[in-house]
């Protein structure tokens, strides 16, 4: 376990404000500091199914420092991957059948220092997390109306920082608002989907090319053998893809390109966790052409790294558009909050 770190003396500097990327990293240390910690205890018991969402709901942060947080304790064998969506507790020879118990029902150990690190972050940052994932189930189900009242009632939170969440939403593209001040989540149609794609073939291709030079080549080398790995590695493909972009694309040196790819990625990201949750199967060719980038990069061969992403990005938005084909033939599920109403 991580030990906290010494107060700084009256000789210390004064700290210096941070940065996004910064308070992310500080998000991420203290999740896996509180992870460690139960680990360690037993209060998470071996072979517990560990899910981001969850996780992120109980520590009222985001899922990306949850995210990064699982991976470390993947390196140190604290946990592991099986054939399934999350991690299992237990280093991977422990062979220990998957316990299926919400760890919102069993509880997080928090000390009071980490809790009151964690309860620092940004007004309406955890619900922004939850939204996130409402609308992601909903987008390929049609047209939805999110009631602003019925929001603020859900959380518990004024109706003022429900405006603020729901701006933030409607930044990264996930929603509307229309001339009568509603807003709207979807519906994610084929046309939509096509022109996220092609956006996507117009930014990354000339990003990947410009960052290539500067790629940390042990990161690549261990993304390169995750993606190489057993099929249970596979468990969370849109993390192997999404470490790829934050690794090989959103580091272009023209940070506005870098910005432009990630809030291009938004809907698309949603769309991804939408039908996944559907128990459609898995791209494995997806996975095969992302290796294949990943194999030239690491060969020196930037442009021709550039031209197969391009190509994987076309059969890709193929691939997304003949999934959404099935959705509508699939009923409604009725696990979509009260709050967003079918329009």
């Amino acid at each position: 376990m991580h030990l906290p770190a010494p107060l700084a003396s009256p000789e210390s500097p004064v700290p210096q404000p941070v940065g996004p990327q910064q308070k992310l990293a500080r998000r991420y240390a203290l999740v896996e500091r509180v992870l460690r910690a139960n680990i360690a205890r037993k209060h998470l018991p071996e072979g517990l199914v560990l899910l981001e969402a969850p996780l992120a709901a109980v520590l009222q942060t985001s899922r990306a420092p949850v995210q990064r947080a699982l991976l470390r304790l993947e390196e140190d064998d604290l946990i592991h991957r099986f054939e399934g969506r999350g991690f299992l507790v237990g280093n991977a020879a422990s062979r220990v059948p998957p316990l299926r118990t919400d760890v919102r029902d069993i509880g997080l150990v928090v000390s009071d220092e980490v809790d009151e690190a964690l309860q620092t972050r940004n007004s309406g940052e955890w619900i922004v997390a939850d939204l996130e994932q409402a609308v992601s189930a909903c987008l390929v189900f049609g047209e939805f109306r999110m009631v602003e009242a019925e929001v603020a009632s859900h959380y518990n939170v004024s109706r003022t920082v429900i405006r603020d969440v729901l701006g933030r939403l409607q930044e990264r593209g996930l929603l509307r608002k229309t001339q009568s001040s509603r807003w709207i989540a979807g519906p994610l149609t084929a046309h939509a989907l096509k022109d996220c794609y092609d956006l996507r073939s117009i930014l990354e291709p000339p990003a990947l090319l410009s960052a290539a030079p500067k790629v940390d080549r042990a990161a690549l080398l261990h993304l390169h053998g995750q993606i190489s790995g057993s099929p249970s590695a596979h468990a969370d493909a849109a993390a192997l893809f999404g470490g790829f972009l934050d690794l090989c694309v959103t580091t272009a040196p023209n940070t506005a390109l870098g910005a432009m790819v990630r809030q291009n990625m938004s809907v698309l990201d949603a769309a991804t966790r939408s039908l996944a949750r559907l128990g459609l199967p898995q791209d494995d060719a997806a996975l095969t052409e992302l290796r294949m980038t990943v194999e030239l990069l690491l060969n020196g061969s930037a442009a021709a790294a550039a031209e197969w992403w391009r190509d994987h990005l076309k059969a890709a938005c193929r691939r997304s558009i003949a999934q959404l084909k099935i959705v509508a033939i699939i009923a409604r599920p009725n696990s979509i909050p009260p709050y967003l109403v079918a329009v």
